[in-house]
């Protein structure tokens, strides 16, 4: 191949290269996951590990923990820092029980899932989490409820 066809071919692809990436930038990166705006794994464990505190001293919802070894507090913490991982887009995989069968013989009342819920809310607010990642979080959370409450 001469000189001067190679120089042709690395001007072609150079020309090539830099449309394709000129079309990539016009297009904009992806936006950040809600995993990513919440903070990433470190943060979500931090959440996990609040809401679980406030659960645990709320008289409501502290007797579903009653009785529990820590080995199965700490799967139970485990299995929601995964959860919250997967569904806010993160890397991580839930291989916990699907929610209606975990919950199926709990009877989690309409009132027990506001209490839950108004905990998250409360976790939220000492986390000072802005209102769009509030209201992604808060969907996600809700479309649980019908599989968690079996009583009204």
């Amino acid at each position: 191949m001469s000189t001067k066809l190679i120089r042709r071919v690395s001007l072609a692809a150079v020309v090539l290269l830099s449309a394709a990436c000129a079309s990539v930038q016009s297009k904009g990166a992806p936006p950040p996951s809600l995993y990513a705006r919440l903070g990433g794994y470190e943060a979500l464990a931090a959440v996990t590990d609040d809401i679980l505190a406030r659960e645990l001293k709320d008289s409501v919802i502290a007797p579903f923990f009653k009785g529990l070894e820590p080995a199965d507090m700490q799967r139970i913490r485990q299995h929601l820092l995964d959860q919250l991982c997967a569904a806010t887009g993160g890397p991580c995989f839930y291989p916990g029980k699907p929610m209606k069968a975990v919950h199926a013989e709990m009877e989690i009342t309409t009132d027990i899932w506001n209490t839950f819920t108004r905990h998250i809310a409360e976790t939220l607010d000492a986390f000072k989490v802005p209102d769009r990642e509030r209201n992604e979080l808060a969907a996600i959370v809700n479309s649980m409820k019908a599989d968690i409450v079996t009583k009204p």
